[in-house]
C-alpha cells in the first residue's frame, strides 16, 4: 500500500501521517541518476527493518529564480507588461517543478511497493535539503541520498552540493550510495576506538539489516593498538551471531581501506564521519570526504 504524508506546511499535498512516530528510512529523490539506486538501497534496509520508507523530494528555493530586476534596461512604457510576464513564466515554471517531482515520487514510490516495501511515504518540500532533513530529524531511522545530485548530471567526479552539510548536520546513519544497487553480502567496519565508530560497531551488531552478512573489522595503523580494538570489536559482533573477519592495516587510511575494499570485494563500508575538528579537515582534508571520493562502494556513516 502507499501513502502520503504532510509533515507540515513546506510539504505540499499530503494527507495524515501514518508513521505514529515510528523512526523510517528516509529516502531522498531528485531525478539524478542515483535515484533508482537510492530508492532500491532505502528498499532494502526498510524491507529488512520493518520500517516506513519516507520519499522525499525536495526544491531548492535558490531553484526558482526571482525575477530580475530591468529598471532602467527597458522603457517604462513597456516595463510593467515585461515583468508581468517574467512574473507569469517563472510560476509556470515554479508549477512545473512541483509536478515534475511529484512524478518522480510516483515512480520510486512504484519501484519500493513492487520491491516488497508494505508502507512507503512520499512528500515534497520547498527548503534547503539540509533545513527539510535537519527537521525531520527526529523521525529518521537512516537517511539514503545519492553522492551526487541532478545538478551534476552523468559527471562521474565530486560531491553533491549538500553532501557535507548534510552528513555534518544530522546525527542519524546515513547510506551515501554510488552505484547500481547489490543487495550487501559483505560490510567492512573501520574501527579506531573513537565514539562515532563505536557507534557503527553497535549498529552493526544490533540491527537487522546486518543479519546473515559477512563483516570485516579493520583497523588502520600500528599492531600495537589494534590488538585491543580487533579483539573488543570481534567480540561484540560474535556474540551478535555475526560472521566478523578482523584484520589490521598498514598504510594512509583512505588507500588502505579503499585497496581493501577491493581486495575482499566488499559491498558495503560502514565508518563515522567527520571529526569535530574542521580547522583540522580544512588542513590536512577530512579521511570521510576523501572516502567518498575514492571508494566504488556505498559508504554508511555514522556521527
Amino acid at each position: 500500500m502507499s501513502v502520503s504524508d504532510n509533515t507540515n506546511n513546506k510539504e505540499l499535498n499530503g494527507h495524515s501521517n501514518p508513521e505514529n512516530g515510528q523512526p523510517l528510512v528516509l529516502s531522498c529523490i531528485d531525478g539524478s541518476r542515483y535515484t533508482g539506486a537510492v530508492c532500491d538501497y532505502a528498499a532494502w534496509i526498510a524491507g529488512r527493518t520493518g520500517a516506513p520508507l519516507k520519499l522525499l523530494h525536495n526544491i531548492e528555493r535558490g531553484n526558482v529564480p526571482a525575477v530580475a530586476d530591468l529598471t532602467g534596461s527597458i522603457g517604462l512604457g513597456s516595463q510593467e507588461e515585461l515583468l508581468d510576464e517574467l512574473t507569469s513564466l517563472e510560476q509556470q515554471r515554479a508549477r512545473l517543478m512541483v509536478q515534475q517531482g511529484k512524478l518522480m515520487l510516483q515512480a520510486a514510490r512504484e519501484r519500493a511497493e513492487m520491491a516488497g516495501v508494505k508502507q512507503v511515504i512520499s512528500c515534497q518540500r520547498h527548503d534547503s535539503l539540509s533545513e527539510s532533513l535537519v527537521e525531520l530529524e527526529d523521525s529518521i531511522r537512516v537517511l539514503v541520498l545519492g553522492i551526487r545530485g541532478e545538478e551534476h548530471g552523468d559527471s562521474e567526479v565530486g560531491l553533491g552540493t549538500h553532501l557535507e552539510t548534510v552528513v555534518r548536520a544530522l546525527h542519524r546513519p546515513i547510506l551515501v550510495v554510488n552505484q547500481d544497487f547489490a543487495e550487501p553480502r559483505r560490510i567492512m567496519l573501520a574501527f579506531d576506538g573513537s565514539e562515532a565508530a563505536r557507534k557503527a560497531l553497535d549498529m552493526v551488531a544490533s540491527s537487522p539489516v546486518f543479519r546473515d552478512v559477512t563483516c570485516h573489522l579493520v583497523f588502520v595503523g600500528g599492531p600495537e593498538k589494534a590488538e585491543a580494538l580487533l579483539a573488543e570489536g570481534s567480540a561484540e559482533l560474535d556474540r551478535a551471531g555475526i560472521a566478523v573477519t578482523a584484520n589490521c592495516l598498514q598504510g594512509k587510511t583512505v588507500e588502505a581501506l579503499v585497496a581493501y575494499q577491493r581486495e575482499h570485494d566488499i559491498d558495503l563500508t560502514v565508518m563515522g564521519a567527520f571529526s569535530h575538528n574542521r580547522l583540522r579537515d580544512l588542513l590536512m582534508g577530512s579521511i570521510t570526504a576523501r572516502m567518498l571520493l575514492s571508494t566504488q562502494r556505498p559508504l554508511l556513516l555514522l556521527r
